[in-house]
């Protein structure tokens, strides 16, 4: 199911400006449905260019080919890219040449590198603070985006500054005005920095990259307001590019508006998944399903699975799952929106470094997390929406590499999983599971069941999700009240 459009014309997301490149790349040839030989579309032409070709371009074979510097070449060599991706091909080319673009990928496609060296080869040229913000959905995403930008710009000295919830904000104000090179934020707190500070706004007065990553996500209705707050503290000469793994009706929309001109790569089938992916499901009482869940676990050793991660419906669910795994002698982190910022990124530390196999998380861990080791994706919860499926399972199977998702399905979840598999196009098969092996271990996994329940009450869990419940609340209602005068 797509979401809701409420994308209004008065929501400017491109520049009207071309920005000149001071080194454009060399002429490339690419292919797209309309036109099999398109040149670059002039800065008066009107018109959208897009291009569905998901084929590697036989000429485009090195970094260097796509106009890059040799820096940046080299630095991808040294970082085991050996040749560029679709996505990578397509959408560098013109980016160095000023365009803006909107890239539509497979999860694991490359699509952060597609927009994270364009940027650095321009920084170099002309470096300055701050020369590019990105905004992505969640806090987790924006520190792995900070690692690959450091990866890319190792040479460069790149000071590249995470701005998130959950930090201090003060510290953050300090950071921004020493002005980084590149800001990676996202959308609430980069809101809340620019509107209490109005030399906060200044910083970004002569940006020239805005990214928006998992666009589909920030674009949800939801970072309006945020999006405004940000749009109008940013140069209208500025490039702006927008990178998403599906297509939603939101960019759609955005899309089909004259003024925003772009170039769109969109090798995008609908909500599919890898091939390289394996999916199988089984099916459950819903009184049992924890005792499935470590039935699936316990063979992780036998299939030669290095880690998983465990994606759950709800704040209350990660936490309780991660204390009866602890209570059933099973190191797993917990990744949910309850939990301290430092408690996150000290948990998906642990679980990336391999010194824990299982992660717990809510959807907050569902989208762009990059992290080689991950085996298998359990979904303890069947997601409500297809589209997070997809990007759960995507956690795995990546960069062309196998993976397994594995799907618990009780009798109350059998239409969503007929659902997921109309959608995906793909029927799961189901995971072969002895009921008697299963069940032996039925009165453990219960005794460590109310083990949790207890641990649950005794640490304010409860009492800290009342409070963020309210906080919503209170912020629902003074939206209202805003919108409504």
């Amino acid at each position: 199911m797509e979401d809701k459009t409420l994308v209004d014309k008065s929501f400017r997301l491109f520049s009207c400006k071309k920005i000149t490149p001071k080194h454009p790349p060399k002429t490339l040839t690419t292919t797209t449905a309309q036109n099999p030989n398109p040149s670059p579309p002039s800065p008066s032409e009107p018109s959208i260019v897009r291009e569905t070709n998901a084929t590697p371009n036989p000429n485009l074979t090195s970094f260097s080919d796509l106009g890059l510097a040799e820096w940046a070449a080299q630095t991808c060599k040294e970082l085991g890219m050996k040749k560029p991706t679709p996505v990578q091909c397509r959408c560098i080319p013109r980016i160095l040449a000023g365009q803006n673009v909107l890239g539509v990928a497979q999860t694991g496609s490359g699509k952060t590198a597609a927009f994270a060296l364009p940027i650095l080869h321009r920084l170099s040229v002309d470096p300055y603070g701050v020369f590019a913000l990105v905004v992505t959905p969640t806090r987790e995403l924006a520190y792995q985006l900070a690692e690959q930008f450091r990866a890319l710009g190792s040479c460069l000295n790149l000071r590249c500054a995470v701005v998130v919830g959950g930090m201090d904000i003060i510290n953050q104000a300090q950071t921004l005005m020493g002005r980084p090179h590149v800001v990676i934020a996202t959308p609430g707190r980069i809101k809340v920095l620019i509107e209490q500070s109005p030399d906060i706004a200044a910083v970004f007065s002569k940006t020239k990259f805005l990214v928006l990553d998992e666009a589909d996500r920030v674009l949800d209705v939801g970072f309006e307001e945020e999006l405004r707050v940000v749009f109008q503290c940013l140069p209208k000469n500025r490039q702006t590019l927008l990178f998403s793994a599906t297509m939603t009706s939101d960019l759609r929309t955005l899309l089909e508006l004259p003024a925003h001109k772009a170039y769109i790569y969109e090798a995008y089938g609908g909500f599919k998944t890898v091939e390289s992916l394996k999916q199988q499901y089984v099916l459950t009482p819903k009184k049992v399903k924890d005792v499935y869940l470590l039935h699936i676990l316990s063979k992780m050793e036998d299939m030669g699975i290095r880690s998983a991660i465990i994606f759950v419906q709800t704040t209350r669910c990660c936490h309780h799952i991660s204390l009866m795994l602890e209570e059933l002698e099973l190191e797993a982190a917990a990744l949910h929106s309850l939990k301290p910022q430092f408690l996150r990124l000290a948990a998906l530390s642990r679980f990336k470094s391999g010194q824990i196999p299982l992660l717990v998380a809510t959807d907050v861990a569902s989208r762009g997390l990059d992290i080689p080791t991950v085996d298998l994706v359990i979904n303890y919860d069947i997601p409500r929406c297809p589209k997070d499926y997809v990007h759960r399972v995507g956690r795995t199977a990546r960069a062309g590499r196998g993976g397994l998702a594995v799907s618990i399905v009780t009798p109350e979840d059998r239409r969503l999983l007929h659902e997921i598999e109309a959608i995906v196009g793909k029927k799961m098969d189901e995971l072969e599971c002895k009921e008697d092996e299963v069940l032996d271990d039925i009165t453990k996994v219960f005794k460590a069941r109310r083990v949790a329940n207890m641990k649950m009450l005794d640490d304010g869990f409860e009492e800290r999700a009342k409070a963020r419940r309210e906080q919503k609340l209170k912020k629902r209602s003074k939206k209202r009240k805003r919108e409504s005068s």
